[in-house]
């Protein structure tokens, strides 16, 4: 079977939203190796419209360019890029094409066929779908230490799942690499559980 990961840029806050507006002055090294680890590994990649259009408005100019991050670029036009739209459109870049049929349908059909890893980046509405049917194998999350204080957050209001914690790094930056996957034995209790445990410390 294979695997599908989501890595997001995320504040402290919680927010996912714009992060060229507060990401940049804490990339470093260590964050590029973790992007390459998740992003740059897989074949296949699943991408929202939004997140599709970005990607391809800068990439394969930086690729062309053959600067520091073209071997990076490369890796992402090489991969199969599969975009969740509704919309009948081009995509110019290479080995592009849009998702067939429902999404949480096609994400299983996917991940139970072969090839290697398929990876998500930003696509929130993609990240909390998959999540919500149980079919993100693991959520990467790279929180930087900043309160941006508004914009969208990965996580609505309303929204409970329970997550179990794979690996934790913690970058020169302060930028923590969290990497969840979905619990299925959660633990439960209530107060009077808790409470028992305060009678044992004291």
């Amino acid at each position: 079977m294979r695997k599908i990961t989501a890595g997001l840029f995320m504040s402290l806050d919680g927010v996912i939203a714009d992060p060229q507006d507060w990401h940049f002055p804490y990339f470093d090294d260590a964050m590029g190796a973790a992007v390459d680890a998740q992003l740059g590994s897989a074949d296949t990649l699943l991408l929202g419209r939004v997140t599709y259009e970005s990607f391809a408005g800068a990439w394969p100019a930086r690729e062309a360019e053959g600067g520091p991050d073209a071997a990076f670029a490369e890796k992402l036009g090489d991969a199969r890029k599969l975009v969740v739209t509704h919309e009948d459109r081009d995509f110019p870049w290479r080995n592009s094409e849009r998702l067939d049929g429902e999404l949480t349908a096609a994400a299983a059909e996917l991940r139970n066929g072969s090839g290697g890893d398929i990876a998500i980046s930003g696509s929130v509405s993609v990240v909390r779908q998959l999540l919500a049917a149980g079919l993100l194998d693991e959520l990467h999350l790279l929180v930087h230490p900043i309160v941006v204080g508004k914009g969208e957050r990965l996580f609505e209001d309303g929204t409970t799942i329970p997550l179990r914690l794979l690996s934790s790094q913690t970058f020169d930056t302060g930028v923590l690499h969290l990497v969840y996957t979905k619990d299925a034995t959660a633990p439960s209790g209530s107060y009077e559980d808790a409470k028992t445990h305060l009678a044992q410390e004291e």
